[in-house]
């Protein structure tokens, strides 16, 4: 063992504390997790998978957890105003890795609609808790899930019933508040009933200037004929870490969008994971990041076709400047019988110095014959024709870089199918390149 004894040391010391802090349906699974942790570990990089990435090192460092659940001193809903121009929300709040209860949103949801903290919804209704909790991301092949099971307390739940469509896009803001160097264990849980549409923007921010390191495991159930988005905005900071692994599991018929943006961030290890398991269904999966200094990116997909006529999409772009390190390894695996699957996988990638670095391994497995699939990559530097011909009318050199590498990123933000948002997020990544400050008016977490 390496870093793992730590945690195991922790867990025997606090069991006790941890489940009583936690919910039945949580703590059922944590058993069977710490003995998955025990078996596993933690990732190494002599696995192709995490070539790129110290998962050891991130984790050695001594992390404080709350795992008595002490009252953090911010109330978030007096410190953050998001700015996002005609997009109204239904806003809530994670603190650290604790929902935050003192204070909800007024806006109405449906009824029969949940959106809170997934403690309490495994209490008020626990056998949709056990149904799903846990159910798409086992901790029996990943130490990392393992880990997150072992020590999760709470988190946040959206359930939509049969038929229900939320119009008002649900906001969940994670938030890192601490004087310490902390460690949070993050769960996020949507279910989405048969014919039932919603939206969830995820956005990530770190107010204070200690190191944080962050455990995220995100489920998505989206039955038959559902439709669904998921936006992932990591605004955090460079002394942030973060290892987030997203399970979608999709019914026939069912429609979902997955989009994550990092435009800050210090260490981030995206596992992103979609399986059509009925016919008919959709799925659309993008991601971009903009890196500089020794910020780095780490993504890993595995779109599985487990049926016939599914249509996967997926699409992720990085732009690295200075010495920082992207690296992409995107699989489609189309198991046998899954006839007339349409999937397509794409990964460009922009190095604006010699210095950054960006590694990149597409796979297609196909064991079906009547299918259409296609994968591309691609690595360089900006057009030096485009950045010529934008020079030549007399447009400063810096500026011509922006653009060019503002237009390189466009098609990523034009899969958002929120209007407000994707008009927000033109803003904000043009200001990101233009080395500004990406903050939302009136936020003093934003800095």
């Amino acid at each position: 063992m390496r870093s793992e004894q730590q945690y195991i040391d922790l867990f025997a010391g606090c069991e006790d504390m941890i489940c009583h802090n936690s919910a039945p349906a949580m703590n059922a699974l944590r058993a069977r997790a710490l003995a998955d942790f025990e078996r596993l570990g933690f990732p190494s990089t002599k696995s192709e998978d995490y070539k790129y990435t110290d998962v050891d090192q991130a984790f050695a460092p001594d992390y404080g957890l709350n795992i008595n659940r002490l009252a953090i001193p911010v109330n978030p809903y007096d410190v953050f105003r998001c700015d996002v121009p005609n997009l109204s929300t239904s806003l809530y709040f994670v603190v650290n890795d604790s929902f935050y209860d003192k204070e909800l949103p007024k806006a109405h949801l449906p009824e029969g609609v949940y959106a809170g903290g997934l403690r309490m919804f495994a209490e008020r209704y626990p056998a949709i808790a056990t149904r799903y909790y846990g159910k798409a991301a086992s901790s029996e092949k990943d130490g990392l899930i393992a880990l997150n099971t072992m020590l999760a307390q709470d988190g946040f739940v959206v359930y939509v019933p049969e038929g229900v469509e939320v119009e008002r896009p649900i906001q969940l803001v994670n938030i890192f508040r601490s004087d310490v160097d902390t460690m949070a264990n993050r769960r996020i849980l949507v279910i989405m009933e048969p014919r039932s549409r919603a939206r969830l923007l995820v956005c990530d921010h770190s107010i204070d200037d200690v190191k944080f390191l962050a455990t995220q495991v995100v489920e998505i159930f989206a039955g038959e004929g559902a439709y669904f988005d998921y936006y992932d905005l990591e605004e955090s900071s460079v002394s942030t870490t973060r290892f987030s692994s997203l399970h979608v599991r999709q019914a026939a018929r069912s429609n979902v969008l997955v989009n994550g943006i990092t435009l800050t961030n210090g260490l981030t290890r995206n596992n992103y994971y979609v399986e059509l398991d009925g016919e008919y269904a959709e799925s659309s999966l993008c991601g971009m990041a903009i890196l500089d200094k020794e910020q780095q990116v780490d993504t890993y997909t595995h779109i599985t076709h487990a049926v016939p006529n599914g249509t996967s999409d997926e699409l992720f772009k990085n732009v690295l400047n200075d010495r920082a390190v992207g690296a992409f390894s995107g699989r489609i695996l189309v198991k046998e019988g899954a006839e007339k699957t349409v999937a397509n996988q794409t990964n460009r990638n922009l190095c604006a110095t010699r210095e950054a670095r960006m590694y990149s391994k597409p796979q297609l497995e196909i064991y079906a014959d009547d299918v259409k699939c296609s994968h591309g990559m691609s690595t360089g530097q900006l057009d030096e024709n485009a950045l010529f011909y934008i020079r030549s009318r007399g447009i400063p050199f810096e500026e011509a870089r922006m653009l060019l590498s503002v237009a390189f990123t466009a098609d990523v933000i034009e899969h958002v199918r929120l209007e407000a948002l994707k008009d927000r997020l033109h803003k904000l990544v043009e200001k990101r390149f233009r080395g500004e400050l990406a903050k939302c008016a009136d936020c003093r977490i934003c800095k």
